[in-house]
């Protein structure tokens, strides 16, 4: 049976959980703050760990921190549980070590499946261990770049800084892609004109996010434009540098793959939404989209023009602009002049 060390302060959230998993088959311990659960980690020696970030005396961070550096607890698969959502966050986790990152509210689906795949990493890792010990440089496998997160890493450490202020090209279809970038601050969005030289926006990016890669391994010109909606600053790695990495670090391929499949999904839900959605769908759901991507709550006004609105949703412009009116008097969002303040975010999420 394997071991699940659940660290969480709220008494409630903690006892539900360890309930949740132990009726999933594991044996579960629990611990209710940081400090206390560095030492049954120590003492327990878990299959893998479960922790908050925000508790008292010693956070998740410090947990992290502190079983990292013990040599019995070290590689132990450890899963921050936590209603922090900010990418900082996330990518501070992750760089410390952490496996995974799971939000509150989660769902038991959710958890039982990161718990599940890291555990079975880890039993993969062992093989793969085993295999790499036939090879005589050990110092190369430690500096192979294993995840997505390993390449970010390796492009906010190595990556050519670009910088354009909003409204700027950062480059244009039928271009030499000799780049592909990560965002390090910022929202860019790629577009592709049609026939009659109407925009249409293909997607849209964000902090913490790869784009230009038409493809990995090819020059293939760019299939699209790209420009900066916000003001971004990026980080570059040349195709060639990208083509060495992917020849001697396979781990990190199939992630690259993942991506690309992905960004298709979302290519076709959004032709699915263009072609068969009514307008005031189309038009909720692109607005929702852009305060995703430009990390606004509820209630904070995004500052977006109605030809990029119409450009993503598929629609004519002065067709938004009715909607949008529309969507005003019904008290969903409020208008003023180039923003759009949400209102009523549940109400936007069911229109049909």
């Amino acid at each position: 049976m394997k071991k699940v060390l659940l660290i969480e302060d709220d008494v409630v959230l903690r006892e539900n959980t360890a309930e949740l998993l132990e009726l999933s088959g594991y044996q579960v311990e629990t611990a209710s703050n940081g400090r206390v659960g560095v030492e049954v980690a120590k003492r327990y020696i878990p299959n893998i760990i479960v922790c908050d970030i925000m508790m008292p005396e010693l956070d998740g961070y410090g947990v992290l921190g502190a079983l990292s550096k013990n040599d019995i607890t070290k590689h132990i698969p450890f899963i921050f549980l936590s209603a922090k959502t900010e990418r900082q966050d996330i990518r501070k986790g992750m760089n410390l070590g952490a496996d995974d990152y799971i939000t509150k509210p989660f769902n038991e689906e959710e958890l039982i499946s990161a718990i599940e795949s890291r555990i079975a990493k880890v039993a993969i890792l062992k093989e793969q261990q085993l295999e790499n010990s036939k090879y005589e440089n050990a110092e190369d496998l430690q500096d192979e770049i294993r995840t997505l997160n390993d390449l970010k890493n390796f492009f906010d450490d190595n990556g050519k800084v670009f910088q354009y202020p909003k409204g700027d090209l950062i480059y244009e279809e039928g271009n030499n892609s000799n780049f592909i970038f990560l965002i390090r601050k910022g929202v860019v969005k790629n577009f592709k004109f049609d026939h009659d030289g109407k925009e249409l926006t293909t997607n849209l990016y964000q902090e913490d996010e790869l784009f230009g890669y038409t493809s990995f391994m090819q020059n293939i010109p760019y299939q699209e434009s790209a420009m900066a909606i916000k003001d971004v600053e990026l980080v570059g790695v040349s195709k060639q540098e990208l083509k060495d990495i992917l020849d001697n670090n396979h781990k990190i391929t199939l992630e690259l793959i993942q991506l690309l499949t992905d960004d298709l999904s979302g290519a076709r839900d959004q032709l699915l939404d263009m072609a068969y959605s009514s307008v005031n769908k189309k038009t909720a759901s692109t607005i929702l989209k852009f305060a995703e991507k430009l990390n606004s709550k509820s209630g904070e006004p995004i500052k977006i023009s109605r030809n990029d609105l119409a450009s993503v949703a598929g629609i004519a412009t002065e067709t938004l602009i009715r909607t949008l009116s529309s969507f005003k008097k019904e008290g969903l969002i409020e208008i003023e002049a180039r923003n759009i303040k949400i209102l009523d975010i549940k109400k936007l999420e069911q229109i049909n």
